[in-house]
């Protein structure tokens, strides 16, 4: 099965999501620019997560971001302490202005802070109907727990019937999606799938699924099928960000016209890379290296130590 998730003027209709045929004078003549991305997501000082995960990740897979910030974390590497959310009309003002400037090939949902913000997007949202949304729940543990059922009430009333693919880890999502779960085996991908279909979602992508001897596979699917999986060796360290990496990741690739199932695939192994080459850059969490691509080859050798350091950029070959 091959999923597009294009709006119309970028080649696919969102109707035709499981069109294949492509008219190549059509992609020939598209614009060489980056395909752009809206997305509205928290500043995050530790780099974890957050826009600057964003950002990051959307460049290295060769999207621009058109970050919208709509608060501000007060967090370490190892935990959050609090969240400042932005006022509602402060989110609706910089959406708007950079929407009546640029057109957009995807909008992307991180972490808004609260249920007016959830408003304010999802009215944005509505008013683009052709263009894909890419949403992302992370874990709100660290959050009061009112705070935490207002919010998720929000989210699925809100943001879910717009929705096109939503991405989250296996408990968080079970949690969310499927608090009266009673069955004897926890709930699978198509199970959470299905929760989130009555919402309106047609694709979730349920990441952190435990399976035997130390692997974790990442499941996407739909209402009706698994469309794919990908099984990755569980790492050993504490990672903080990965949500946020692959989500990122994907929304580029799907903007820049990567099928769904292609797209999630290349994500997951972005995301993998990421961390493979994780840092920890203070006392707590080891933080994806977003970049790794861009670092020499460990078997690379100096020929001429007293050579002049090269300082031109990498060449720029990860665009989709």
């Amino acid at each position: 099965m091959t999923i597009y998730l294009l709006p119309a003027d970028n080649t696919r209709k969102p109707g035709d999501l499981n069109d294949p045929s492509q008219d190549a004078e059509e992609l020939a003549e598209r614009d060489l620019n980056p395909p752009c991305v809206l997305v509205f997501n928290a500043s995050d000082p530790s780099g974890a997560g957050g826009l600057a995960a964003d950002t990051l990740a959307m460049a290295s897979v060769g999207a621009h971001i058109l970050p919208v910030v709509t608060g501000a974390y007060a967090r370490d590497t190892a935990e959050i302490f609090d969240h400042f959310a932005f006022d509602e009309e402060a989110i609706a003002e910089q959406a708007r202005a950079i929407l009546e400037d640029v057109e957009v090939q995807l909008i992307k949902v991180g972490f808004v802070g609260t249920p007016d913000a959830l408003s304010t997007i999802a009215e944005t949202a509505s008013d683009y109907p052709e263009v894909p949304v890419v949403a992302y729940m992370p874990n709100l543990s660290w959050w009061d727990e009112n705070q935490i059922e207002a919010y998720l009430d929000a989210f699925r009333e809100l943001v879910l019937p717009q929705t096109t693919v939503l991405v989250g880890n296996h408990s968080t999502l079970w949690r969310w999606l499927l608090p009266d779960w009673s069955g004897e085996r926890a709930p699978g991908a198509r199970d959470i799938a299905k929760a989130a279909g009555e919402f309106g979602v047609p694709y979730t992508l349920v990441t952190g699924m435990v399976l035997p001897d130390q692997f974790i596979d990442n499941v996407l699917a739909s209402p009706q099928s698994v469309l794919a999986n990908e099984k990755y060796e569980r790492l050993e360290a504490v990672f903080a960000g990965a949500g946020d990496t692959l989500s990122a990741a994907l929304a580029a690739l799907l903007a820049s016209g990567t099928d769904l199932v292609a797209a999630t695939s290349e994500a997951l192994a972005y995301m993998d890379r990421c961390l493979d080459a994780g840092f920890r850059p203070g006392m707590g969490h080891v933080l994806p290296d977003r970049l790794f691509w861009a670092e020499p080859e460990d078997d690379e050798e100096d020929d001429d130590p007293d050579a002049p350091q090269d300082f031109a950029l990498p060449p720029h070959d990860t665009r989709h």
